[in-house]
């Protein structure tokens, strides 16, 4: 599924009313009609009050059309306009003259915090204040408007995003924002939703089809894509009968320290359950009993140093390498990256402690070979790229990086991002169980596995994104968030691949409730 912008679904609109020989009124009519079935099959003639809050402009008018349409099917129903300006838009007119004919109860026009009507915590409260395109923040009587929503205890169902926001700008002022307990919006979701900044006012969304002109919508380059089951299930290579494996690539696993080992434990495993042919765990001499324990599979080159590593020697020829994790940033250690980077030429994954001696040390990046993976958690992104000011800036300077060096940037966060020169990826898995220690060493191995096994970077970096977040969901199906393991997350990545290719069970019919 594709992420527009808010330009960009603006000429949408455009074109389909061209295409199909429609208004713009009748298009916001056949919008306003998806989110009216929505709540009529859910209320079914209930009389419960609703409270219809609207904008001077095209969201304000999908809030009119709602309302019309809810009134005319005998709902109760109350509809407020922010009257804050003289400004409106056609769209807006056409519906405010149809509610008008409809309802002898016409809208009432708010002036400021006296028309603020009384609000129970049984009713239902729709935001149609502000639409996706809102490039400024809310000010005035309005924000107070906002705040006042947000102190009542209703339902509050936002129509395309909650008033604030806006499909792809920063946002600038969280207390004027509706902090909606779901979202309607249109034709497809947008980027503001899976951001950390923007996301937790859009807790739950769906995205209705309102029959934009699909031309377009597949000829666009997008703003970024969704990474959902039917796509990733395209990335899959399925395994040849007649296959051994050493065809399915050998990982160098690089890292650990004193007291830090198991980061390279989780690491080595995640690489194998993922599918890798063989792995080599090169460790201080001090690790080398703890991965021939905990990890009999894997095989173990010791390094020189005892406590921490002092030289990778590329004994083997490892398809890929996975390096950093549990690893330090001594001087030998980072003399040791460094030397590992200069010799090794094949996509890398880079995580944790490489990380962080890389941002030490930023002449190191023009050795990262091309196609390499970088998997920061926000802290070392920070280092690496610098402070910024927003989720929109700290993506432009992850793109720039990736750009310039020709690697991927993953943004990790519970949508992972996944970013390369061409596109950006948000993935769809995951949970805040997985915000444990060791869930990233998790994560590198899986993907460095999936690279071994001849994935593209683009490819290894989204499966193993997906499959590291499904994992985790499986784990809390059965232990809940607070006691999932980064071992919970490795033990189940086999089930995610089945669960991969699980068809999704389509929901029963309660024939006597649709009596």
């Amino acid at each position: 599924m594709n992420i527009f912008s808010a330009e960009q679904l603006y000429q949408a609109d455009k074109i389909t009313c061209e295409k199909q020989q429609i208004s713009s009124a009748d298009l916001m009519e056949r919008a306003a009609d998806q989110i009216f079935q929505w709540l009529h099959s859910r209320m079914q003639g209930a009389q419960v009050p609703i409270h219809i809050f609207c904008g001077i402009g095209n969201n304000g008018g999908d809030g009119l059309a709602l309302g019309r349409m809810l009134i005319q099917h005998g709902y109760s129903v109350k509809v407020y306009i922010a009257n804050f300006t003289d400004k409106r838009s056609k769209c807006f007119l056409v519906n405010y003259g149809r509610i008008k004919d409809t309802t002898k109860d016409w809208p009432v026009l708010m002036t400021g915090v006296e028309d603020f009507p009384e609000i129970h915590p049984d009713d239902i409260i729709v935001d149609a204040l502000f639409g996706i395109g809102l490039k400024r923040s809310i000010t005035g009587w309005v924000k107070e408007l906002v705040m006042y929503l947000n102190q009542q205890r209703a339902f509050k169902l936002s129509i395309d995003i909650p008033s604030g926001l806006s499909a792809n700008e920063p946002l600038l002022d969280p207390e004027a924002v509706v902090q909606a307990n779901h979202t309607l919006t249109f034709q497809t979701p947008k980027l503001a939703f899976f951001l950390p900044s923007s996301g937790p006012f859009v807790p739950y969304f769906e995205a209705l089809d309102i029959g934009l002109d699909p031309e377009f919508l597949f000829s666009t380059p997008p703003l970024a894509r969704l990474l959902i089951k039917p796509l990733v299930r395209t990335l899959y290579k399925q395994r040849q009968k007649y296959s051994h494996k050493g065809d399915y690539g050998h990982v160098l696993v690089v890292g650990g320290s004193s007291g830090k080992m198991g980061a390279v434990v989780l690491s080595a495993r995640s690489t194998l359950r993922t599918g890798a042919g063989l792995v080599t765990a090169h460790v201080p001499q001090s690790g080398r009993v703890v991965l021939q324990t905990a990890v009999p599979e894997v095989m173990v080159q010791a390094d020189e140093g005892t406590e921490n590593i002092e030289a990778v020697s590329l004994e083997i020829d490892p398809t890929t390498v996975v390096a950093g994790m549990g690893m330090g940033t001594t001087a030998s250690s980072a003399k040791a990256l460094e030397e590992l980077l200069k010799t090794f030429e094949r996509p890398m994954v880079i995580d944790a402690d490489a990380l962080n001696i890389i941002s030490a040390n930023k002449e190191l990046l023009v050795h990262i070979p091309p196609g390499s993976i970088l998997t920061p958690h926000p802290g070392e992104l920070k280092r690496l790229v610098g402070e910024w000011k927003d989720d929109y800036h700290k993506i432009s300077l992850a793109r720039e990086l990736a750009t310039e060096y020709q690697i991927i940037v993953l943004i990790k966060g519970a949508h992972t991002l996944i970013i390369d020169a061409d596109e950006i990826l948000v993935n769809t898995t995951g949970n805040p169980g997985m915000a444990t220690a060791g869930s990233g060493d998790v994560l590198s191995g899986m993907i460095g596995g999936l690279l071994a096994q001849g994935y593209s970077s683009r490819e290894a970096a989204s499966l193993g994104v997906y499959l590291h977040g499904s994992s985790g969901n499986l784990v809390t199906q059965e232990k809940g968030f607070e006691s999932v393991m980064a071992g919970d997350i490795e033990a189940h990545i086999g089930a995610a691949f089945l669960e991969l290719f699980r068809e999704e069970t389509p929901p029963q019919q309660n024939n006597e409730a649709n009596e």
